[in-house]
């Protein structure tokens, strides 16, 4: 773990989101589907969000402002600084043949480093409107479908290797269409790396906590994931689910693609 005072070196709109760079300083972006901790400056509590780019220098995070944390990091300017933790948890696992990316909303914010790390495999992506499909630019060889329509209605019929994040609903389903998918969870989370407790979950009927054993888990079930958590050496130092989310959408039939992400609202 290592936290540094990065200075913002570019701030673009993406749709509705942004798109916030730093300065990388001495901060690895580690393994696609890890996470950083930002502090908004002026709120007592940092979010976790994971890395979208990770162009030489720089780290990207594609920002939802929906509270007021978020929205004060999203409204950063250029030659602001803002204190930064991270790579912490586990990633994606990258050792896969035919992947397939599967995002819902802000939840493609892993994807475009994921996809670089990748070569550029395929994509299906869902957004609630056109607008908010802007960021599927970021995202190369995507197929972007629109509310009604799901992602999980775009899967084809042998979709290999699936990696996704997203609302839970949609990560929900896709664990029980398709075997072993690699799924970015969320939960909130204050610190990071273990210290606060804010992302315990129940897996098998033992309490973990995600931000140490996720939060890229296979499979599981909404806000509880109980299938067996990816293997790898836990770091001590999360966006993980990252990338300010939406909120969870209310309960019905139909749920769409964009309603979430995998990170703390505000």
């Amino acid at each position: 773990m290592r936290r540094e005072r990065l200075r913002v070196c570019g701030n673009e709109a993406v749709g509705p989101y942004a798109l916030v760079r730093l300065g990388r300083g001495g901060l690895e972006p580690g393994v696609p589907g890890q996470f950083f901790m930002l502090e908004a400056p002026g709120r007592p509590l940092p979010r976790p969000f994971s890395l979208c780019t990770a162009p030489p220098g720089e780290l990207g995070f594609l920002v939802e402002p929906l509270g007021p944390g978020t929205t004060t990091i999203a409204e950063l300017g250029v030659g602001d600084e803002i204190h930064v933790t991270g790579p912490l948890g586990h990633g994606f696992d990258l050792d896969v043949k035919r992947p397939l990316l599967v995002g819902g909303g802000i939840g493609v914010a892993p994807f475009p480093y994921l996809s670089d790390r990748l070569g550029a495999p395929p994509a299906i992506l869902g957004f609630r409107t056109a607008f908010h499909a802007e960021a599927a630019a970021l995202v190369p060889n995507a197929t972007v479908v629109l509310d009604p329509v799901l992602v999980t209605d775009a899967l084809p019929a042998d979709p290999g290797a699936v990696l996704a994040c997203g609302p839970e609903p949609m990560l929900d389903v896709l664990a029980q269409l398709v075997p072993g998918p690699q799924l970015a969870r969320e939960a909130p989370m204050a610190c990071g790396y273990g210290a606060c407790y804010g992302c315990i979950v129940e897996r098998a009927g033992r309490y973990v906590r995600l931000c140490l054993e996720g939060p890229v888990v296979r499979g599981g079930t909404h806000g509880s994931p109980t299938s067996p958590f990816l293997q790898g050496t836990p770091t001590r130092d999360r966006v993980g689910a990252p990338a300010g989310q939406s909120p969870a959408p209310p309960a019905k039939e139909h749920v769409s693609d964009d309603a979430s992400s995998s990170t703390v609202v505000g």
